[in-house]
């Protein structure tokens, strides 16, 4: 199973990439562990200074903007 994981401080931006990731494995059809990472020290562990920062497999495909839906499902499907 895939495991995907957003990493920010719980503000607008990394709510929006949460929910992104939601929908695009609901258009997608496929299961997944999302986990969300608020805590500052957690996130120092992943030495990310700019989110939200969306990781799949623990390799960071976006950071320090939104992840749109579309660009999601693109990313999962690779």
């Amino acid at each position: 199973m895939r495991q995907i994981k957003v990493l920010g401080p719980g503000g607008p931006k990394c709510k929006t990439t949460y929910n992104n990731v939601l929908e695009a494995l609901k258009q997608l059809d496929i299961q997944a562990e999302v986990v969300k990472i608020e805590d500052i020290e957690e996130m120092m562990k992943y030495n990310v200074l700019t989110t939200p920062v969306l990781m799949i497999d623990d390799v960071i495909k976006v950071k320090g903007r939104i992840a749109q839906v579309s660009e999601i499902i693109e990313l999962l499907k690779n």
